[in-house]
């Protein structure tokens, strides 16, 4: 049902969509569908199950793509993971992440979720970073704050939306934007 949701949300946005089409899509009643809680929960549960593949909170480094970054050996390898690991968990995610975004607009229970999400998102990138930071890798010449918001915004879904969806960019040339970001960015020369 989760996965319908990912689904439809993606497509349609959060307004558009009826408990009638994810029963639809997911092969189950209304009913069921209305016994997994408001609207607003599956939204949350699909941008969830999207971004890392479960639902509720997960340590990044307890992810694949966490435990890619863990093993580099070098910044050149942590830059290379880090493009690796964004576009692996922002392209599957964007459209229901779009959803969630827009919605929060106009529903405060979506809203203080998307906040929540931001911060969550915020203390992963702060925990990479001080992570990167304890190999010696980290730049120390900008605010630890400063790159934590730069890394932020450079590895947001807003920015994977950009970039491909509406430059028309490939999921490569983002990958490959977000690995040159990393290492000229925050990365020590």
């Amino acid at each position: 049902m989760v996965e319908a949701a990912v689904e439809i949300f993606s497509l349609q946005g959060y307004q558009a969509t009826t408990f009638a089409q994810l029963a639809e899509r997911a092969g189950v009643s209304v009913e069921t569908v209305q016994k997994h809680g408001p609207k607003s929960a599956l939204l949350q549960a699909a941008v969830e199950m999207a971004s890392f593949g479960v639902e509720g909170e997960n340590d990044f480094f307890d992810s694949e793509a966490g435990r890619s970054v863990l093993a580099a050996q070098n910044p050149d390898e942590l830059a290379a993971a880090v493009g690796q690991a964004i576009l692996a968990i922002n392209a599957p995610s964007a459209g229901a992440w779009t959803a969630l975004a827009g919605a929060a607009q106009g529903d405060p229970e979506l809203r203080s979720h998307h906040l929540q999400m931001l911060g969550l998102i915020r203390a992963q990138v702060d925990a990479v970073l001080r992570w990167v930071d304890g190999r010696g890798w980290l730049r120390q010449d900008v605010s630890h704050d400063e790159l934590v918001e730069a890394i932020c915004v450079i590895t947001s879904v807003e920015s994977y939306v950009r970039f491909v969806e509406l430059d028309g960019k490939t999921p490569e040339e983002y990958r490959a934007f977000v690995t040159r970001a990393m290492r000229e960015t925050v990365l020590a020369p």
